[in-house]
């Protein structure tokens, strides 16, 4: 986690860009040396945004702040839902919570259920490439074995993406990892009961495979706003010799569109703050990732189809 550019001291950039997603909303814009909460700006008039989907009142969403019954207890763990934040305190002004990274141009809950810390989990699941033969496919230019992810193609921005999503109110990372990767990278929501529960067997040898956790805090996303933003913990399970895998036959579902093995390498440009989880998982386990280590990392230009 040492060498992960952490928004928290690096800013955030894909919080302040325009339009919002899933909408023609325009941020107010925000320069860099006037992110810091901590930098005057008497002038900033930040856009309020919250969506549609959200201000319908799903149970996953939180009602506006000053509605009749709704007193969220931010900075700790209210009744089922987690509002601790995984990079400590954050401010509370006029009752709404501060992102503690930093200016957004945005208030209210955009897209966002919650006020405040909206907790996700990323399961990066990577084995070995290899040839028809099983050995080990190593990489031409830094000599260095080649790791894949299964990555699905987000079906609301077209990006890919690690194949996870949001903790439930109450719920375990632990069973919100296996759930997320089961629902976008196998389509489990549409099988069976008898498909289900053999499934659950080869899931559990899946997610008992080695693994670690790669980053858990904030996340530089999109849809974060100046009162409502993303933390996630992502756990790389690794797949060592790729038997656990075998029997699991990947079908994208939820919110995917398309799901696949994807080789790592710098040129990956993936959804939000990923690439930077898979280059740490590159990086963990011995793995090719750049061509030639002498050089900066490009990052980010390679066409994934």
């Amino acid at each position: 986690m040492s060498n992960y550019k952490d928004p928290k001291e690096n800013g955030h950039n894909k919080a302040r860009t325009s339009p919002y997603p899933g909408s023609k909303v325009e941020r107010s814009k925000v320069p860099n040396d006037k992110m810091d909460w901590l930098i005057e700006w008497e002038d900033y008039s930040p856009v309020g945004y919250t969506a549609p989907s959200v201000l319908a009142g799903p149970n996953w969403a939180d009602p506006e702040i000053g509605t009749k019954n709704f007193a969220p207890k931010f900075n700790e763990k209210d009744g089922q839902v987690q509002r601790k934040s995984q990079n400590g305190l954050y401010k509370v002004e006029n009752g709404r919570p501060r992102n503690p990274v930093g200016r957004t141009g945005i208030v209210g809950q955009g897209l966002l259920g919650r006020w405040g810390p909206n907790h996700a989990a990323d399961p990066l699941i990577t084995r070995w490439k290899r040839d028809s033969r099983g050995n080990k496919i190593v990489h031409a230019a830094s000599g260095k074995n080649i790791l894949q992810f299964i990555a699905i193609k987000r079906k609301d921005c077209g990006e890919w993406a690690i194949p996870g999503g949001m903790v439930d109110p109450g719920e375990k990372l632990s069973a919100a990892l296996k759930r997320e990767f089961s629902e976008e990278a196998l389509n489990s929501l549409q099988k069976t009961e008898a498909e289900k529960e053999e499934l659950e067997k080869q899931l559990n040898r899946l997610f008992s495979q080695d693994h670690f956790v790669v980053y858990k805090g904030y996340v530089d996303d999109p849809r974060n706003t100046d009162n409502a933003w993303m933390e996630t913990e992502a756990v790389n399970y690794h797949d060592e010799t790729g038997e656990a895998m075998d029997n699991l036959h990947l079908e994208a579902g939820d919110d995917a569109g398309k799901v696949k093995w994807i080789d790592i390498s710098e040129k990956l440009k993936l959804y939000a703050s990923h690439a930077d989880f898979v280059r740490l998982v590159a990086e963990q386990r011995g793995a090719h990732w750049r061509e030639d280590p002498g050089l900066p990392s490009r990052g980010g230009d390679q066409s994934i189809n």
